[in-house]
Formats: structure tokens, C-alpha cells, sequence
């Protein structure tokens, strides 16, 4: 939204660049468009760049565990381990590894409740996370580690294939850029995967709810175009999206499809939305794209 606003309110622009030393971002990845939209407008404005930096970690390791201290040049990396840290990696056979963490900064478990305490933990004592990592360049741990999704939202088609739902999201944020504000990856035990996709706002006419709302013809198009492209150049079913539906009503808040920390609650929006779910599975439905 603060791009978007910068894109014609030149003096906000000035204003937020001007005395600008750093960005950081955290909670959430930031879409590589708004982080590339971020440095053209910083270069405008100052002639050089802010140092752009995240991090990474939970309520439960108060916050951060990993975080990035250098330049570097796109969104999605989160740096190496803080001081007194420790981290545990958990590779699978394609170096994609669940991220587990110890250190002075973590938690000594849950107020009141002694079993989900001892479940947090494995052997070693190190936290539990669920997040899944991958090294910037695995010839230099230095480097650093990028942020890869959640080992939870991982799921299998009927074919048994697993699918990196986390992963294959920013893949499809970053080929639908500029058209969309979020999407969903659907295709637990189905034969394909699916995408509900919620466009920016802008191309939504109405009231924003499903009965009233109306969307941009051109908008849908433009859709089917980028996601056939996409289709084409997948290497297998774990990375083709096959199906897309276009949702005219927002996430949320009230239903909790968004968390506290103003991510997608995937589950919640499947759940809730299980009649569109099936609607994207339906071959002759006529707000089904098909690629």
C-alpha cells in the first residue's frame, strides 16, 4: 500500500527517502516487486541505496534467531545466526532443511501447560519451528539462509507427489506480480494443483463481497496468460499449477484468514471456502481458468 501511494504522491516519496538509512522487513516476505519498486524510488530520491535487511524467528525466541547484517540484493534471504545462537538443519535429499534453534533467547516453554512444553522440543532441546530454510549458495554457509515456507503447509497430491507450497507461493507472487495481492496453493489429495488468487484491490469493482463484486475482465486474461507461461515452463506436477479461481472477497480479518501477524491463515481460508475449493475442482465451472 505504501508503494502504491509513493507511485503518484511524489512528495511522500521525497518525505520517506530522503533521511533514509535502512529498511527492514520482517513477519511475512516481502513480494520481490515492492522490494525492486523500494530501491528504484530510494535510487531516485538519494541517488544510493538504504542497507535492506531482515530476519527471522517466533514469539517463541524472542524474536529473532537469524538475521541478515550485509547488503543483499533481494527479498526472501534472512542472514545467519545471532551471537550465543544455535541452529539445527535438517536437509532433505534437495538441501531444503527444517529449522530447529536453541539459544538464550528461547523460550523455556508454554505457561501452565507442561505437554505442549515438552512437544516444542526434540532430543537435543532445540525448539521445534516448523520453518523450512535453504543456504543462499550451499558452497558458502556465509552467505547465509533463505526463508523456504513451512514444513506444515507441505502437502501431497493423490499421486503421492510432495508439493512445497511455501515455495511454489513466492514462485507464483513473483509470475503473477503487478496482478495480484496474494494467493493460496490448494491441492491436498486432489490430482492437480490449484490457486485461489485475491487481485489487488483495484481490479475489483462493487462492494468486495462475493455476491456484489466484479472482476476486471482484462484483469482475467491477463491471468490465464501469466499462469499458462508459468504451466509451460513447470519441470513436473509438484511445480505446475493446473487450475485458478479468482476471489472477489478479501481475506478476512473478522474470520481469521489473516494472523496476527498479517499473514495468510491458509487453512482457515480453505476451510471457510470449501465451497469455492470444490468450485476449482469442477471442470465446468465458468470462473475456473484451466492452464
Amino acid at each position: 500500500m505504501l508503494v502504491h501511494e509513493m507511485e503518484t504522491n511524489l512528495e511522500l516519496r521525497q518525505a520517506y527517502f530522503r533521511d533514509l538509512d535502512l529498511i527492514f522487513y520482517a513477519g511475512a516476505s516481502l513480494p520481490q516487486d515492492v522490494w525492486t519498486r523500494l530501491e528504484e524510488m530510494a535510487i531516485e530520491v538519494r541517488g544510493r541505496l538504504p542497507l535492506m535487511i531482515s530476519s527471522w524467528g517466533m514469539t517463541e525466541t524472542a524474536p529473532a534467531t537469524i538475521m541478515v547484517h550485509e547488503p543483499i540484493g533481494r527479498s526472501g534471504v534472512i542472514g545467519v545466526p545471532l551471537p550465543e545462537t544455535v541452529v539445527k538443519l535438517l536437509p532433505d535429499d534437495e538441501m531444503r532443511c527444517e529449522v530447529r534453534v536453541k539459544g538464550p533467547n528461547v523460550m523455556t516453554g508454554y505457561w501452565g501447560d507442561e505437554k505442549k512444553s515438552a512437544e516444542a522440543f526434540d532430543e537435543e532441546g532445540f525448539l521445534i519451528t516448523g520453518d523450512a530454510v535453504r543456504f543462499v549458495n550451499n558452497d558458502d554457509p556465509e552467505r547465509g539462509l533463505t526463508f523456504d515456507g513451512r514444513v506444515s503447509e507441505d502437502f501431497k497430491l493423490l499421486t503421492g507427489t510432495w508439493v512445497q507450497a511455501g515455495k511454489l507461493r513466492l514462485e507464483a507472487l513473483e509470475g503473477l506480480r503487478g496482478l495480484v495481492q496474494d494467493v493460496v496453493i490448494c491441492g491436498h489429495d486432489r490430482d492437480q494443483i490449484g490457486l485461489f488468487i485475491f487481485p489487488r484491490p483495484d481490479h475489483v469493482h462493487g462492494d468486495n463481497t462475493s455476491e456484489g463484486a466484479v472482476i476486471d475482465p482484462i484483469l482475467q486474461a491477463e491471468l490465464e496468460e501469466r499462469l499458462r507461461e508459468m504451466a509451460h515452463n513447470a519441470t513436473g506436477s509438484a511445480k505446475r499449477i493446473s487450475r485458478a479461481i479468482i476471489l472477489s472477497e478479501p481475506p478476512s480479518v473478522k474470520d481469521h484468514e489473516i494472523t496476527d501477524k498479517g499473514s495468510l491463515n491458509v487453512r482457515k481460508i480453505i476451510t471457510r471456502r470449501a465451497d469455492l475449493l470444490e468450485r476449482l475442482y469442477d471442470n465446468e465451472d465458468p470462473a475456473l481458468i484451466r492452464v
